[in-house]
């Protein structure tokens, strides 16, 4: 299979070659008719100076001189024009075939081996009869045989011979840059393109190995091309993305096996007690075993349900529902849990149309005030909804769910939204779940089409808390 560099290669050196061949073809073709048509006039004029200088010889002497006719005629053959002059009544003065045969014979031979060797041409004796005089004088006639329809001579043969040369030396030259020039731009193309390629079967091949899931794969993206630095930087991107995919695999395992560590260990200590004697299994204890049992089975749960959404496998039950009465329904069921800690949630909701699955989005903002009211220790929460209409957008709602609680870290913004994601690496009890309840709203959030994002500040980097807005169109 042919390479793309040896294609490119091929590509380049062909068209323009080809171009150079059809430029070349051209020139010569029109060097060769500019010749032609110098040819033809160069014949007329010869055979004027002919007429000429044998009608001022009988000007001169008053009457053909045979003499000063052989002189003339003969410088003439030598250039191909056979000579001959007759009287007014067309009788012969001078013939140069009879003066020199031989001569004549041969110089027409020359010529017409000449132009079909050298030219292709078959041509024939032409032969023209000119009077010689005025119209008020007849002083005779000239005949002139030249090879037709037209002829080179040697010079001019030359001179057509030095031209093909130079264009033959120019073509050949042309094609050899051609074929570095098409060298240099096909290694230009192809090299960033072998190196993606390059990169992208070291990534399917070593990603999964790297140490600490990290993929030193990276190529070269500041291409002035914009398709080759496009694609590098998607190789790049790609290796990026499965950077990430493998630090979040990993982290995924480590935080699942935490969050069922806890549950498991007590389970297994709380059995293991009343099997060796050391508990009674009392109703007591067997409250606390179900406890955990049912942690455990809300966890399987909640992965069963995001990773549903996540495969849109879930069948979302919409219906047209107002958001402010959702909000209110979803307010009461936390005033208890607000007011135990001293902190007041108020809600601020105008009639807002939503098309959706009630449920669903319940679930999503009891996700968020369950986290505001975990995360608030004194001061308020602030739930809030309206219309909305974005560019080119259905009009839609909007709902932000604002506290003042201890916030989030900056660098633990990008990743709230992830599975098992918590700022706290402890993964303590005391200070959240398991991480996943704001992924399963972001999941629930992107199926109706919606989306969710959060700001937050932490002490130090101003006023604590955070907002979350949820958009819904």
């Amino acid at each position: 299979m042919i390479s793309l560099k040896n294609r490119l290669i091929l590509t380049y050196a062909a068209f323009v070659s080809g171009a150079l061949l059809v430029l070349t073809v051209i020139i010569n073709l029109s060097v060769e008719a500019v010749f032609e048509k110098l040819a033809r006039d160069n014949i007329r004029e010869r055979s004027g100076e002919i007429i000429r200088t044998v009608t001022e010889q009988y000007s001169l002497t008053s009457g053909f001189d045979t003499a000063s006719l052989e002189a003339l005629g003969m410088y003439f053959v030598h250039d191909g024009y056979i000579v001959t002059v007759e009287d007014p009544d067309g009788e012969i003065v001078w013939d140069a075939r009879s003066a020199d045969m031989l001569h004549c014979t041969a110089v027409l031979d020359d010529i017409a081996e000449r132009m079909k060797r050298k030219y292709g041409l078959n041509g024939t004796i032409q032969n023209h009869r000119y009077p010689l005089g005025s119209a008020m004088e007849n002083i005779g006639s000239v005949r002139i045989e030249t090879y037709g329809p037209f002829f080179y001579s040697e010079t001019e043969f030359g001179f057509l011979t030095s031209i093909n040369r130079v264009l033959l030396a120019a073509g050949t030259s042309f094609t050899l840059l051609i074929a570095a020039v098409s060298v240099f731009l096909a290694s230009g193309i192809s090299r960033p393109i072998l190196r993606a390629s390059e990169a992208a079967r070291r990534l399917a091949g070593e990603h999964s190995r790297a140490p600490g899931g990290k993929t030193p794969v990276r190529i070269r993206d500041d291409y002035k091309t914009r398709e080759l630095r496009e694609l590098s930087r998607s190789i790049n991107d790609l290796a990026g993305e499965l950077e990430e995919g493998e630090r979040r695999q990993r982290q995924l395992v480590s935080d699942v096996a935490h969050e069922l560590r806890t549950p498991l260990a007590c389970l297994r200590g709380s059995v293991e007690a009343m099997i060796d004697g050391v508990w009674e299994p009392g109703p007591e204890r067997l409250l606390g075993c179900q406890e955990e049992i049912l942690r455990l089975a809300s966890l399987v749960d909640d992965l069963g349900l995001l990773a549903s959404l996540e495969w849109e496998r879930v069948t979302l039950e919409k219906t047209d529902f107002d958001m402010a009465k959702l909000l209110e329904s979803t307010v009461r069921q936390f005033l208890p849990a607000a007011r135990s800690k001293n902190i007041g949630i108020r809600l601020d909701a105008e009639p807002c149309q939503v098309h959706g699955d009630y449920n669903r989005l319940k679930q999503v903002f009891i996700n968020l005030l369950s986290n505001a009211v975990n995360y608030t220790d004194r001061g308020s929460i602030t739930v809030s909804a309206g219309q909305i209409s974005g560019e080119g957008k259905t009009p839609g709602c909007v709902v932000s769910v604002a506290d003042t609680g201890i916030g989030i870290p900056a660098a633990a913004l990008p990743h709230i939204f992830e599975r098992f994601y918590r700022s706290d690496k402890s993964r303590n009890r005391k200070t959240g779940g398991a991480g996943i309840g704001l992924a399963i709203a972001a999941a629930i959030v992107k199926a109706h089409g919606g989306r969710i994002s959060a700001e937050s500040n932490v002490p130090d980097a101003g006023p604590p808390g955070s907002v979350f807005r949820v958009e819904l169109y």
